[in-house]
């Protein structure tokens, strides 16, 4: 009987990492695993193994599937830490938890840590934290910047954290306030946000002040209903457990036994910052995250993110976390992105301290380049 040809889509593995390591003089080795369960190792592999294929390129090794079975090759000490990897996917799927892409790149990172903290004997410990919901269970930070995060949010009352888009800063902290609900921590869930004219033109919105603000507060509800289910969401906007609440309107108010989430910070003003800042009530926990990269206030006006950093990083019982270019978590390219514009930005702030060291040089190359500009023009307009 002639078997059935296979028609199932297959990975293609780049060849070059696996055939060259003797040829770059790396020295080559074979790490072999086995998984109980095959339903379980399909999804550690990922759908047409995309999971195996985003591990070969994050570290340099030649992953091959059969079955139940995975053999890594490549360099020891890099074969020895996709294993760890592997190890790592099949606990968290067998927990019954998702297996994603990104959750890939956490198992790296969390490797990697492991690698520089702990023995090989403790390989397998968990060494990121997490937060624990109804709805999506464990989450486990991605990142020694997350899990730092995490760290500072459940063990001070006021945490500032600052970095750029992407790196889970809302996210987290929606996901550490929801589990402070569901644990009775705390009774309500405040959230706010600086409109983009500083509140003073809310009124010109249609509808009621949850209507009003709705558009500003989108990524957090987005958030919200990763981590609760819906009908929660709304069972908890009617009965006031979850309050939006405009930083325009927040004077005066005592917030008491409340987790209080400030989102988009850079674009509170200084006086804004500080009215919210002392707010903070009996019981409460107060999160304010934000971007000082991406700040949208009127030339003039101080951030109140940047300055409450600066006053406030250092003080007893107030928790700081920063996020840099390579902590992005969203997407590959958004990483990419944000990383050119950070050279970009750098590269604008060298050129203007270089010529405010050596004013004469910059004017030179001004009316250079201003006489190169004349040329071209008059070129353009040269009869033909």
């Amino acid at each position: 009987m002639t078997p059935k040809p296979d028609r199932t889509p297959r990975r293609e593995i780049a060849p070059p990492r696996g055939d060259n390591l003797a040829r770059e003089g790396l020295p080559a080795t074979e790490v072999t695993l086995t998984f109980e369960d095959n339903r379980l190792a399909s999804l550690v592999f990922g759908q047409y193994d995309q999971n195996l294929a985003h591990l070969e390129r994050r570290l340099g090794v030649v992953v091959n599937p059969n079955g139940n079975h995975v053999t890594v090759k490549g360099p020891r000490e890099t074969a020895e830490q996709a294993s760890r990897v592997l190890k790592t996917l099949y606990a968290r799927a067998k927990a019954g938890a998702a297996v994603t892409l990104g959750d890939v790149d956490g198992a790296i990172e969390e490797s990697n840590v492991q690698r520089s903290l702990f023995p090989t004997a403790d390989s397998g410990k968990t060494s990121f934290d997490a937060i624990v919901t109804r709805k999506r269970g464990p989450v486990r930070a991605r990142n020694a910047a997350q899990d730092a995060y995490l760290r500072q949010l459940k063990r001070h009352e006021l945490v500032l954290a600052e970095g750029p888009a992407g790196t889970g800063k809302t996210w987290l902290a929606v996901g550490h306030a929801v589990s402070l609900i569901e644990q009775g921590v705390v009774e309500r869930m405040i959230l706010s946000r600086p409109a983009v004219e500083a509140g003073e033109r809310l009124g010109f919105l249609p509808g009621d002040m949850r209507e009003k603000v709705d558009p500003y507060l989108r990524p957090i509800y987005d958030a919200l209903n990763d981590f609760m289910e819906a009908r929660h969401v709304e069972r908890g906007l009617q009965t006031g457990m979850i309050e939006i609440a405009p930083l325009a309107f927040m004077r005066g108010r005592t917030l008491s036994n409340a987790v209080v989430l400030l989102d988009e910070a850079q674009n509170a003003t200084s006086m804004q910052m500080k009215m919210f800042l002392t707010r903070l009530g009996e019981g409460s926990r107060m999160i304010i995250t934000g971007d000082p990269s991406q700040i949208d206030l009127p030339p003039g006006q101080r951030s109140g993110l940047v300055e409450a950093v600066k006053l406030l990083k250092d003080v007893e019982g107030v928790g700081y976390a920063r996020f840099e270019e390579g902590d992005v978590v969203r997407h590959e390219l958004v990483r990419r992105i944000v990383m050119a514009y950070e050279t970009a930005s750098r590269r604008e702030r060298e050129e203007r301290e270089a010529a405010m060291r050596n004013p004469s040089a910059a004017s030179e190359a001004e009316r250079e380049g201003d006489s190169e500009g004349l040329k071209r023009m008059l070129a353009r307009e040269r009869p033909r």
